[in-house]
C-alpha cells in the first residue's frame, strides 16, 4: 500500500471508529478540527504534510488519558502504521511528533521537528477560545470535577502526575493550563490565530466571576 491519500482516508476512518463516542472533549470532532488546522499551518510553514496529517489524526489514539499508559497508546499507533505498510522512517517521524506534543504540566518535552511544532500548535489552538472553554467543561464533567470551588485554589508549577491526577476544577484549569498555552505556541501562524481566542477566555473569566459573585 503506497497511496498517501488512501492511507490518510483509512486512518480517518480508523480514528473516527475509535473516538466517535468519547465524551471527554478528545472526541472525533476535536481530531478533525486539529487535523484541519494543522493542514492550514503546515502549508504556511512548509512541513511534511503527510507526517503532519497522520500525526494530527492519530495523536489522541496514543494519549495516556485514553489508554492504560502512554506506551500502550503509542504501540497502538505504531501497530496501525505498520498495518498500513508505511515505511519505517516515516513511522518513526509520526511517532516522534505524537510522543512529544502533549501538554503534561511542569517541564514540557522538547519539540524538535517543524511537523511536531505544527501539530502541537494545532492541538493547543483547539484548547483555547470558545471551543477550548466548551472542552474544558466537558473534560471536567467526565472526570467528576466541579465547575468551581473558591476553597480549592489553582495549582502552580504542576508535575506531570499532579496535572494528570490531582484534584482541580474547570475554572482552575484555565489558570493551570489554558491561559499559558498562547505563550507556548511555536509558529507565527498559530500565534496570530491564538490572539482573539486568548482574549475571549479572559473576557469569559471576567464575566464568570461577576456572575459568581452576584454582580449585575
Amino acid at each position: 500500500m503506497s497511496n498517501r491519500n488512501h492511507q490518510i482516508q483509512l486512518t480517518e476512518q480508523f480514528v473516527y471508529e475509535q473516538l466517535k463516542n468519547e465524551n471527554s472533549g478528545h472526541d472525533w470532532w476535536h481530531i478533525k478540527r486539529v487535523w484541519n488546522t494543522a493542514k492550514v499551518i503546515g502549508k504556511l510553514e512548509a512541513g511534511n504534510l503527510f507526517v503532519i496529517e497522520m500525526a494530527a489524526l492519530l495523536h489522541d489514539i496514543a494519549d495516556e488519558k485514553l489508554n492504560d499508559s502512554e506506551e500502550i497508546g503509542l504501540l497502538k499507533v505504531r501497530n496501525w502504521l505498520q498495518h498500513l505498510e508505511i515505511e519505517q522512517a516515516l513511522c518513526d517521524d509520526i511517532i516522534e511528533v505524537i510522543s512529544t506534543i502533549s501538554y503534561k504540566g511542569g517541564k514540557q518535552p522538547s519539540v524538535k521537528t517543524i511537523e511536531a511544532k505544527i501539530v502541537q500548535d494545532a492541538d493547543r489552538l483547539d484548547a483555547i477560545g470558545a471551543i477550548g472553554i466548551a472542552r474544558t467543561f466537558a473534560y471536567a464533567g467526565a472526570k467528576g470535577d466541579l465547575i468551581y470551588d473558591p476553597e480549592l485554589p489553582y495549582r502552580e508549577n504542576l508535575t506531570k502526575e499532579e496535572y494528570r491526577n490531582g484534584k482541580s476544577t474547570a475554572i482552575n484549569h484555565f489558570y493551570e493550563k489554558l491561559l499559558k498555552l498562547t505563550a507556548t505556541l511555536n509558529t507565527n501562524a498559530a500565534r496570530e490565530m491564538a490572539r482573539t481566542r486568548h482574549e475571549f477566555m479572559e473576557q469569559y473569566l471576567e464575566q464568570f466571576f461577576k456572575e459568581w459573585n452576584g454582580q449585575l
